[in-house]
């Protein structure tokens, strides 16, 4: 399974956030390059960035900062957070991201998802983020009717690569990641599934694991990392067995 650490761009800097609260924020590196080349490091080859500005003006914010970890050696990057154009998307990849997660605009139109996934097969990641078991987009500031479970079918049928599912409720929180609602996730659906939110120790790590043959591929972790609650390669260690 793969571990996959956090790194979350605000006002330039490498912060966490608890709850997707805009306004409860920790500061961990001032240079978010030097936060990649912390994971680097310590083991890391894949890193996600969420571009916190971006969720919530609906546009790239960060791209000089993403552009510099892009030319870290050795490591992939995927990034999300105010992609809702087609050229956002591709002005994106183009900085050399591996991936970029669609969260918002997936939910908003089936259509443009579609057309993302036919033209950058293999690249386009589809963020669901929920709280109790429903959608919530725009940078987590609205919760939608629509449940989780449907939407991972919707977008798995346009032609989504994998999903990242997050339970708002758990993110920051260092409470445990959602088993539940991410197994069922993982269950409706044939493509990866990645959970995120609230991972605090490597037990909840450990949790996950037998359902990597469920199509539970890899883990998001931010702020139990960030803590030092463990290390990323006592929890690559871990995963691999």
């Amino acid at each position: 399974m793969l571990i996959i650490p956090a790194i979350d761009l605000k006002n330039g800097r490498c912060v966490r956030l608890v709850q997707g609260e805009m306004d409860k924020e920790t500061v961990y590196f001032e240079d978010p390059v030097e936060a990649a080349n912390h994971w680097l490091a310590d083991g890391a080859d894949f890193i996600h960035i969420v571009d916190l500005n971006g969720a919530v003006e609906g546009r790239p914010v960060h791209t000089k900062e993403v552009a510099a970890i892009c030319k870290l050696p050795g490591l992939s990057v995927e990034v999300g957070g105010g992609l809702r154009s087609t050229g956002a998307v591709e002005a994106t990849l183009d900085l050399g991201v591996s991936r970029v997660v669609i969260g918002t605009a997936a939910y908003d139109n089936s259509e443009f998802l579609r057309a993302l996934c036919t033209r950058f097969p293999g690249k386009i990641v589809v963020g669901i983020d929920a709280r109790q078991g429903k959608v919530a987009v725009k940078g987590w500031l609205e919760t939608t009717p629509l449940d989780a479970v449907e939407l991972a079918k919707r977008c798995e049928g346009d032609g989504a690569a994998r999903i990242i599912y997050t339970d708002i409720s758990r993110d920051g929180t260092r409470e445990g990641v959602n088993v539940a609602e991410t197994f069922k996730i993982a269950r409706s659906v044939k493509i990866p599934v990645i959970a995120s939110g609230g991972v605090s120790t490597l037990d909840d790590i450990r949790q996950l694991l037998p359902f990597e043959k469920d199509g539970v591929k890899g883990v998001i972790v931010g702020r139990a990392l960030y803590a030092g609650a463990f290390t990323l390669a006592e929890a690559r260690a871990m995963a691999a067995g």
